[in-house]
């Protein structure tokens, strides 16, 4: 008799399901979330048949938690199915939309019983590859917060204090760079930086971290902060200065989490042996190559093809057909962080000669920078997922070939 259980998380306690194959409720139970509440889930499973060698497989709405990762231990199958695709099902049954946590974990256990072949388990990742997710992703959060920041500091010292956006705008000298965060942190307000000397400047961006022309770099900021600007009445001044002081301590934690961070996910991801792999790309580097693999893995079956990898990541455009109309999209249901990876990645590649050069024909087909991007980034994968099955490094002269007289086709809008 083949049994599916399906578990309806919640925050302090779990549903659990157990159907047959003809879709008979089995048993059920309610666990709580911690180490009791897990033995008396696998009690629950064992008393319904499952040993080592045959592990019921398991579905679930989400693939984090504590459960989860116990769950994935034990070497079952755990599905994480959508939890739209969950309410879909659940309408199979009862169209009065009733909802309970028991009906939840029925439902999931019967998307197993009918539909598994449509799910995909959750891949067989190595600790490594796992750590290097959680360190990646978590840069990659960092980084999101940094710019998030940065915008807010831009957006509050136009206020007040033009002095301090045209004294820190440029590549490399942005609102985010050490020298700027500590500037703005002993002079917030225009007032203040107006009074700073040139001597005192110098001081401030050699306890930065700075080593080159601090010269040039204090009596530049000393004509920048003593020209003309408008200004705002003095006490309201003083206050928003306080408001930077409060942005600029914020930014300066980000900075220092997403460099600590970067360091961190950049010695993980060199102790995997697909880094070699990654890193054989154009435009990928120790931290844009944690987040590539983090969110792909190493499980090698996890994609069936290398068109599974392109559509999760979102480069692969969809097609909507019914009757005459035929229209093709970008892919917008895609792994956002693969996505946002991937961008980087691109970006970081367009300086090759060959990926400027394929850049450059898909523009003149037609294609937007975004589109061109995509159709890069869609190749990228393409030879990414030859190369880790194969155990190969990047081949420039195999993934861009001689053009021929064929010119490409305009890619999705």
């Amino acid at each position: 008799m083949t049994i599916t259980c399906g578990i309806d998380w919640a925050e302090s306690h779990h549903d659990v399901a157990l159907v047959d194959e003809s879709g008979k409720l089995v048993a059920k139970r309610r666990i709580s979330d911690d180490a009791e509440g897990f033995r008396r889930l696998l009690d629950l499973l064992t008393e319904a048949g499952d040993t080592a060698q045959d592990p019921m497989p398991v579905a679930v709405e989400t693939v984090r938690g504590l459960l989860i990762s116990c769950l994935r231990a034990t070497g079952r199958a755990v599905y994480s199915i959508n939890p739209m695709a969950v309410a879909r099902y659940r309408e199979r049954h009862r169209v009065a939309r009733a909802k309970s946590d028991h009906a939840d974990a029925m439902a999931l256990a019967n998307i197993l019983r009918t539909d598994a072949e449509m799910h995909r388990p959750l891949p067989a990742d190595s600790e490594l590859v796992q750590a290097i997710a959680v360190l990646a992703r978590a840069q990659q959060d960092a980084a999101w917060n940094r710019g998030q920041l940065s915008n807010q500091l831009r957006s509050h010292l136009k206020q007040y204090f033009p002095a301090a956006l045209a004294a820190f705008q440029g590549r490399g000298i942005g609102l985010d760079s050490r020298e700027a965060r500590a500037v703005l942190a002993v002079a917030p307000d225009p007032t203040t930086a107006a009074k700073l000397s040139t001597t005192r400047l110098q001081s401030v961006l050699g306890k930065s971290g700075r080593q080159r022309g601090i010269d040039a770099w204090a009596t530049r900021l000393r004509s920048i902060f003593t020209a003309e600007y408008l200004r705002q009445p003095p006490l309201v001044e003083t206050a928003m200065g306080r408001h930077t002081q409060a942005l600029v301590a914020q930014l300066d934690a980000a900075c220092r989490a997403a460099d600590d961070l970067a360091d961190a996910t950049a010695e993980a991801f060199d102790q995997h042996p697909d880094a070699q792999i990654l890193t054989s790309f154009p435009g990928i580097g120790p931290v844009t190559g944690a987040r590539v693999l983090g969110e792909i893995g190493d499980d090698r079956s996890r994609f069936r093809d290398a068109q599974g990898l392109k559509s999760y990541a979102g480069s692969a455009p969809i097609t909507i057909a019914s009757g005459k109309s035929l229209v093709v999209h970008h892919r917008k249901v895609k792994n956002q962080r693969l996505a946002a990876a991937g961008y980087v990645w691109i970006f970081g590649a367009l300086p090759t000669p060959q990926v400027k050069h394929h850049y450059d024909l898909r523009c003149a087909v037609g294609d937007k920078h975004a589109a061109a991007m995509r159709n890069l980034f869609n190749r990228f994968l393409g030879c990414l997922y030859h190369c880790l099955q194969t155990g190969q490094t990047f081949d420039p002269a195999g993934a861009f070939p001689a053009e021929t007289t064929q010119h490409p086709q305009p890619a999705a809008a």
